[in-house]
C-alpha cells in the first residue's frame, strides 16, 4: 500500500464505523495563547473535552498535521539522526465523545491493523495501565481482557503512570491509555531477544504506532480524580510510522512519504542515497526533507518566517535546513524552493492548501533562502576560525557573529555542538543587553527646559496654502547630544511641514533685519511643529520671516503625490491585496512598502510605471477636502492605512481615481510630477515588498545618466549598436573562459597523472594553484592514495588542504581536525569534512611547517 492508500484506508475504515471524517485543523494555532502550533490530534477538540462546547458529532476521525519543535513536545534534535522522529508529522485519530469506549476502541484498532493493513499479529504488543493505588486508580482490567481476545498474555504488558496514564494538563480530563507497539526486527533478532523486553525502551525497531486514550477522570485543582459523567476516547497513530510498518522498511525515511523528496535532494546535490545512515550527507538529506514539510505547511496555514514568536520558529527551521544543505551537501544556491513541487505532488491531494499556496510558498522560501545564504558563508568561516583553539565560544564572539554578520545564535549553538564545542550563552545575553543600552545612550538627547516667550497651545500649520509667512518664536530650548548642540524653536504659526506620515520635514530659513537662521529639519512633537536649528537667534523675541525651501518642498510634493498614484496603480495591476505597509517621502526619492508575497516582475514594474506616467500626463488637479468625516471618506472609497489613528475630521486627497486619507504635502496637479521611474524593487520582510522610485528632476537626470552610459559603451566598443556589441563581448569572454578552463583541467590532470605514477600512499606536495584546482587534484589523488597533503601560496595567500581515503577516515583520521591543528603554524584556521578540509593562514612563511605538521599527523 502506498502512503496515500494507507491514509485513505484509515479514513474509509472509520467512516464505515459511523465516524464523521473532519478536515485537519491548521498546524498554526491562532486562537490559543497556550499553544503556537498544533502538536497532537486532540488539540482541535480540546474545548469539547474541557466542556466548553458541545460535540457536533459523537464519533469523529481525521488525519491531523502536527508540529513538535518547542516546549514539552520537541523532537527537533532527533530529526534525521533516528528513524522515526519528525518536526511535522501526521497523526491519524478517532474520537468518541461520550459514545463508545474501551471495547470498541480496542476491537477496531485490532481490526484495522490486522484485517485491513495485514500486520503480523505475532509482532504486535499492547500496554495497559498497571494502576495507581495512591490515587485509587485500579489496574485497567477492562483493557487487559479486551486485548486478551487477540493477543497472548506475553504480548500484553503493564505500563506505569508515565507511559500509560494520559493527562491534558495539571487539571482537566485524563485517563489510562493503551499503547500499541510493533516489532520490526528480523526473525533472527527476534529469536535472540524477546520483543516484550524492548517495549518503551527507545529501541528504533520496537516502536509505538498507536495510542488509545480512555478519558474517564477529571483532575481537580486539588489533585484529586473524579469520574467523568461521559467517558471519551482519544486516539493518535503516527502516520509515518504506520507507513514504515506496513511497507516493511526499517525507517520512516525509507517509505514513500519521504523517498520522493529524498531522491530529489539527492539529484540536486549529486549525493547518493546509499551508505551508512549515520553519514552526515544522509542525515542532512533527512533533515531537509523533514524541515521542508514543516515550512510549507506553516506558510500554507498563514505563518510566514519572521523574527518573532511562531514566525521565528519557522525561520529557525528553514535556516537549519539550509545550513545542513550548505555544509554537508555543498548546496550554495537556493534549493529548498526546488523541492516544493515534489511535496505538492505527494500531499497536495489530501491537503489542498498546499496546491492553493504553491506560489506563495515558493516565493517566501526562495527569499528566505537567498537572504540567509549570503550570511551563511561568512558566519561559518568565522565560526570555524573561532573553534580552532576554543572549546567554549565566548559570548562576545557569538555576539559579534550575531550583531555584525547576522548569524543567528541558535545556529551558532548547533554548529558548535556538532564540533564538540559549547557557547557561553550567559555572556552572550549580557553583550546583547550592553548593546541595547549603548544604543539607548547614543540616541539620548539632553534637553534644557523650554523658554516660553509667548503662551500658545498649538502652532498653526498654514503650509498647505503658502511657503512663507511672518512668525514669532513662542518657545525654544537647547538640546545636546555627544556630538552636537542644537536648538528647537516653536512658532506661533508656520509654513514648515513637520516630519509625519512618512514625509520628511521641510527645511529652509527664518530671517530678521539683522540675521538669517537655517532650519535644518522640522518635526512634529506633542501637537507642536518643532523647527531644528544649529544656532539660536540673537534676539529670539524679534519678528521673523519664515521661508520654506521651495525647490525641496516641490520635490517632496512630487514624490508624495507619485506615492498615491503608485499605490493605486499597484492595486489595479497586482491586486487589491496590495496595501501600504510603510513609506518614506523625501525630496530625493520615495520608498513604498506594500503587502505582496512575490517579487514584482520586470514586466509588472514596466506596467506600473506606464500606469503612473499616464496618470501624470492626465494632469488631474488635486481635489482636497480638509474637513471630511470618516463616514464620508468611507463612502467615497478613500484608502485608509491600517493601524493609523484618525480624528473625527480627516483630510482626503483625490487625484483622479486615486483617493486617500493623507495629511502630507502634494502637487497642485499630477502634471507637476513630470516623470516617474522605479529604481528598485525588493523584499523588506516576509510578505512585504519595497519599491523605491524617483520623479521630476531626479527622474530626468536618471535618463541622462542612462544615455551617457550607453554613449560611453558605444565609444568603448566602437559600435553604435550597444546591445549587439555587449552581447558579442560577453560571448567572446565566455568562449575564452571555456578555453581557459579546458587548459586548467588539462594542466590539473597532468599533475594528477605525474603524482599518481609515483605510487606513494601518502602524497605531500607544494602546488601554488587556485583553490579549485587544489581541491580537484586532492580528490583525484585520494582515490588511489591513502592521504594527500597540499600546500599552496597562490596569490600570496597560504592554504593547506588535506584529503583522506575512506580507509584513512575509518581508521580514525579527520581532515578537518588535521588542518585545524596544522594551520596554527601559519597563523590560520579552517575546517571541513572528515574526507577533505582546507585551512587558510596569515603567515606564508609558516606554510612549509604547516604542511610538515599535517604530514606528520597523517603518518603517525
Amino acid at each position: 500500500m502506498t502512503a496515500n492508500q494507507i491514509r485513505q484506508a484509515f479514513l474509509d475504515f472509520f467512516r464505515s464505523k459511523e465516524h464523521m471524517i473532519v478536515p485537519s485543523a491548521p498546524m498554526v494555532v491562532k486562537n490559543d495563547p497556550t499553544l503556537m502550533f498544533t502538536n497532537a490530534g486532540m488539540n482541535q477538540f480540546k474545548d469539547i473535552f474541557l466542556g466548553n462546547e458541545p460535540a457536533k458529532y459523537p464519533r469523529v476521525a481525521d488525519t491531523q498535521k502536527c508540529l513538535r519543535v518547542s516546549g514539552k513536545h520537541n523532537d527537533l534534535e532527533e530529526v534525521g539522526h533516528d528513524t522515526y522522529h519528525h518536526t511535522m508529522f501526521e497523526m491519524l485519530g478517532n474520537w468518541s465523545f461520550g459514545d463508545y469506549f474501551k471495547k470498541e476502541a480496542i476491537d477496531w484498532a485490532w481490526e484495522f491493523l490486522v484485517d485491513v493493513c495485514g500486520l503480523d499479529r505475532d509482532r504486535i504488543y499492547a500496554t495497559v495501565f498497571e494502576g495507581s493505588p495512591e490515587e485509587n486508580v485500579p489496574f485497567d482490567q477492562e483493557a487487559w481482557e479486551e486485548w486478551a481476545k487477540f493477543l497472548p498474555a506475553s504480548h500484553i504488558l503493564k505500563g506505569n503512570k508515565k507511559d500509560n496514564f494520559w493527562e491534558m494538563g495539571d487539571t482537566g480530563p485524563c485517563g489510562p491509555c493503551s499503547e500499541i507497539h510493533f516489532d520490526l526486527r528480523d526473525e533472527a533478532e527476534r529469536a535472540k531477544v524477546d520483543g516484550a523486553s524492548l517495549v518503551n525502551q527507545s529501541d528504533p525497531q520496537v516502536i509505538e504506532i498507536w495510542n488509545l486514550v480512555f478519558m474517564q477522570f477529571n483532575r481537580k485543582a486539588t489533585g484529586l480524580l473524579e469520574p467523568l459523567p461521559a467517558k471519551s476516547v482519544d486516539t493518535g497513530m503516527g502516520f509515518e510510522r504506520l507507513c514504515m510498518v506496513i511497507q516493511g522498511v526499517k525507517s520512516n525515511y525509507d517509505t514513500d512519504v519521504f523517498q520522493p523528496l529524498l531522491k530529489k535532494i539527492a539529484e540536486l546535490s549529486s549525493h547518493p542515497l546509499t551508505g551508512s545512515t549515520a553519514q552526515p550527507q544522509l542525515v542532512a538529506m533527512r533533515v531537509i526533507a523533514d524541515h521542508l514539510r514543516t515550512i510549507c505547511f506553516s506558510i500554507a496555514d498563514g505563518q510566514l518566517p519572521s523574527n518573532v514568536k511562531a514566525g521565528y520558529v519557522i525561520r529557525r527551521i528553514l535556516r537549519r535546513a539550509v545550513r545542513y544543505g550548505y555544509t554537508y551537501l555543498g548546496l550554495r544556491e537556493p534549493f529548498m524552493v526546488r523541492l516544493v513541487p515534489t511535496l505538492i505532488e505527494q500531499m497536495g491531494e489530501q491537503f489542498a492548501e498546499l496546491r492553493a499556496n504553491r506560489e506563495l510558498m515558493e516565493k517566501v522560501i526562495y527569499e528566505e533562502e537567498n537572504s540567509f545564504l549570503k550570511t551563511l558563508e561568512t558566519g561559518i568561516s568565522l565560526l570555524d576560525k573561532i573553534m580552532v583553539s576554543a572549546k567554549v565560544i565566548s559570548g562576545k564572539d557569538a555576539f559579534v557573529l550575531y550583531d555584525t554578520f547576522g548569524f543567528p545564535i541558535d545556529l551558532t549553538e548547533l554548529i558548535a555542538r556538532e564540533n564538540g564545542v559549547t557557547v557561553d550563552l550567559e555572556e552572550f545575553t549580557k553583550e546583547l543587553e550592553i548593546q541595547k543600552n549603548r544604543s539607548r545612550n547614543a540616541a539620548a538627547v539632553e534637553n534644557d527646559d523650554w523658554v516660553e516667550l509667548m503662551p500658545i497651545t498649538r502652532s498653526e500649520f498654514i503650509g498647505y496654502d503658502c511657503t512663507e509667512c511672518e512668525v514669532k518664536i513662542a518657545r525654544y530650548r537647547r538640546t545636546k547630544t555627544k556630538t552636537k548642540t542644537q536648538y528647537q524653536l516653536v512658532f506661533d504659526q508656520t509654513p514648515f511641514y513637520g516630519n509625519s506620515g512618512g514625509q520628511v520635514g521641510d527645511v529652509g530659513f527664518i530671517e530678521s533685519v539683522n540675521e538669517r537662521i537655517e532650519i535644518v529639519d522640522t518635526l512634529k512633537e506633542n501637537n507642536l511643529t518643532v523647527h531644528i536649528t544649529d544656532s539660536l537667534p540673537e534676539n529670539p523675541q524679534a519678528s521673523f520671516r519664515a521661508v520654506v525651501d521651495r525647490e525641496k518642498r516641490a520635490a517632496s510634493a512630487a514624490n508624495h503625490t507619485a506615492t498615491h498614484l503608485l499605490h493605486k496603480a499597484m492595486r489595479d495591476i497586482l491586486g487589491t491585496h496590495v496595501e501600504q505597509k510603510g513609506s518614506l517621502v523625501t525630496p530625493e526619492y520615495l520608498r513604498f512598502d506594500f503587502s505582496h508575497f512575490q517579487k514584482v516582475t520586470p514586466q509588472e514594474i514596466r506596467e506600473i510605471e506606464r500606469a503612473v506616467n499616464r496618470a501624470i500626463r492626465a494632469n488631474a488637479l488635486c481635489d482636497e477636502n480638509r474637513a471630511c468625516t470618516m463616514e464620508q471618506a468611507q463612502e467615497i472609497g478613500a484608502m485608509m492605512l491600517f493601524g493609523e489613528k484618525y480624528g473625527e475630521a480627516v483630510r482626503v486627497i483625490r487625484f483622479g481615481d486615486s483617493v486617500e486619507l493623507c495629511g502630507g504635502i502634494h502637487c497642485t496637479a499630477t502634471g507637476d510630477i513630470g516623470l516617474f521611474k522605479i529604481t528598485s524593487e525588493g523584499s523588506s520582510s516576509a510578505g512585504v515588498r519595497r519599491i523605491e522610485a524617483i520623479t521630476a528632476a531626479a527622474a530626468e537626470q536618471s535618463v541622462y545618466n542612462y544615455e551617457d552610459a550607453i554613449a560611453e559603451i558605444n565609444m568603448i566598443t566602437g559600435s553604435p549598436k550597444t546591445v549587439e556589441a555587449v552581447r558579442r563581448a560577453v560571448t567572446e569572454r565566455s568562449e575564452l573562459e571555456k578555453e581557459l578552463e579546458a587548459l586548467r583541467q588539462s594542466r590539473d590532470n597532468e599533475i594528477v597523472k605525474k603524482l599518481r605514477e609515483a605510487g606513494a600512499e601518502i602524497i605531500v606536495e607544494r602546488l601554488d594553484l587556485p583553490v579549485e584546482s587544489v581541491k580537484y587534484i586532492a580528490f583525484e589523488l585520494k582515490k588511489s592514495a591513502k592521504a594527500v597533503v597540499i600546500g599552496s601560496n597562490y596569490g600570496g595567500k597560504p592554504t593547506l588542504s588535506v584529503g583522506l581515503s575512506d580507509d584513512a577516515v575509518k581508521g580514525g583520521l579527520s581532515a578537518g581536525n588535521i588542518v585545524r591543528e596544522a594551520a596554527k603554524l601559519m597563523q590560520g584556521g579552517g575546517g571541513g569534512q572528515a574526507h577533505f578540509a582546507t585551512a587558510g593562514g596569515k603567515n606564508p612563511d609558516g606554510l612549509s611547517a604547516a604542511v610538515a605538521a599535517a604530514e606528520s599527523i597523517v603518518r603517525n
